[in-house]
């Protein structure tokens, strides 16, 4: 149709779409960070809102304890572990000076140093005395952090045995508000979309056209983006049962809108041609002469065949004679291309003899 159309009117309406989808983008805009808020309307879910207190509490306490009695037993351990590794290390240096000793009595043969290998000998086995404590304090602390340890996975285990009974409540609550928000979403969405649909059927060719382009577009982008990626799922039957709901739909009204269209060029082709040129304005039978197609039924015709004046489908004329200069001229022109006259011109007069 754009070539039927006035320089200015072309950009006049390049301009007004403009204004549509600005309109649209505003109009988006805030429905987008309404449909945002919708979840606030709901209580945010917590886990210990749907668990047995009376049986967590004790478990979370017992836990608390466990765990704590661990940190306290592996830092005894450290502490254990170090005064068993210098234990360790003085009888082993007290070791290699008893062993020098010896050698060095061995090669002087002295009587008089009995005494002192006593004494060394003692000395000895009170570092491995030691020794050997500090090893069982280790291996005490060691069965403590055991013991808590094991403490704490049990706990856990049976905390866990009651928390996930709280995770299934809070999981099927959190579903039912997934629902609710949904419905929230559909109410907000829905009236706007069948205000959209009004719109189209009676007010797209109005003169405040853009306006109603721009909610058109507004009311689409809500519906198929703030509603249709948070349909509930439920194991994908709800999509698809709703997918085959809403393409019968489409399909049904598509296939009713091609029918009435079919009845309703039969009876267009069915009348007279002055009624059926009538029916159609201007812009409509030039935009059609323009996409190489006859303006009455709408299906192809050679234009540019000089023979063809009438469409050899439906029998509308597509050319004539200019009755002032006789010129061929397309039938749906308001004015002759050669000479300029109005088409309800009479013919000229025959010259006088």
């Amino acid at each position: 149709m754009s070539k039927a159309l006035r320089l200015s009117e072309k950009w006049f309406r390049r301009g007004l779409w403009l204004v549509a989808l600005v309109f649209a983008s505003f109009l988006i805009g805030l429905g987008g960070t309404i449909v945002g808020d919708l979840p606030k309307v709901e209580t945010p879910l917590r886990l210990d809102d749907f668990v047995d207190q009376s049986a967590a509490q004790p478990l979370r306490a017992q836990a608390k304890a466990a765990r704590q009695a661990e940190e306290e037993a592996q830092a005894a351990l450290e502490q254990a572990r170090l005064q068993h590794a210098k234990a360790r290390g003085e009888t082993q240096a007290a070791r290699e000076t008893f062993g020098n000793w010896l050698a060095a009595r061995s090669a002087t043969q002295r009587s008089d140093h009995d005494p002192e290998v006593i004494a060394r000998t003692q000395a000895l086995d009170a570092l491995k005395g030691q020794e050997h404590r500090a090893q069982q304090a280790v291996q005490a602390q060691q069965q403590a952090q055991l013991d808590a340890r094991q403490a704490l996975g049990g706990a856990q285990q049976r905390l866990h045995e009651v928390e996930q009974a709280g995770y299934e409540k809070m999981a099927a609550e959190q579903r039912r508000v997934e629902l609710r928000v949904f419905l929230y979403r559909l109410a907000l969405t829905l009236p706007l979309l069948v205000a959209a649909g009004w719109l189209f059927a009676k007010k797209r060719k109005s003169t405040y056209w853009p306006f109603v382009w721009g909610f058109i577009f507004f009311a689409l982008f809500a519906f198929f983006v703030e509603l249709v990626p948070y349909l509930p799922s439920y194991g994908g039957y709800v999509r698809y049962v709703v997918g085959i709901v809403v393409t019968a739909l489409v399909g049904r009204y598509a296939i009713l809108a091609l029918n009435r269209y079919l009845e309703r060029q039969k009876q267009a082709e069915s009348l007279p041609d002055q009624e059926r040129r009538k029916e159609l304005s201007y812009d409509v039978a030039l935009a059609r002469l323009a996409k190489g197609v006859c303006p009455g039924c709408e299906r192809p015709v050679d234009l540019k065949n000089e023979q063809i004046d009438f469409c050899p489908h439906c029998g509308i004329g597509l050319f004539d004679r200019c009755g002032a200069c006789r010129t061929r001229k397309s039938a749906f022109a308001r004015f002759c291309h050669a000479c300029g006259t109005g088409t309800h011109a009479r013919p000229p007069a025959p010259p006088m003899a």
